[in-house]
């Protein structure tokens, strides 16, 4: 089974507030900006007129990549609240 097959039988339940919240001073200071290359759910994007970075928090995958590649520490990410977030389904 292809990874997009398994990913459409998982569940999102989303929270009310993003879990992942941006620095975007110390975003700004990063050239490469590889939270959107390496995201897995594509949820990181720049808003050339504003050189802000977006991050749709609602399709997180929750794997943490995004804060291990970030080489500024420009994000801070914790697990969503309440049951909140994705829910695998195996099998």
């Amino acid at each position: 089974m292809k990874v997009d097959e398994r990913l459409a039988r998982d569940a999102f339940r989303p929270d009310d507030q993003s879990h992942i919240a941006i620095d975007q001073v110390a975003c700004a200071r990063c050239e490469r900006r590889p939270c959107v290359r390496v995201c897995p759910g594509q949820l990181y994007a720049l808003v050339e007129e504003t050189d802000e970075m977006r991050v749709e928090h609602t399709g997180c995958l929750e794997c943490g990549t995004c804060m291990i590649v970030c080489p500024g520490g420009a994000l801070r990410w914790r697990y969503p609240g309440g049951g909140a977030g994705i829910r695998y389904r195996f099998g």
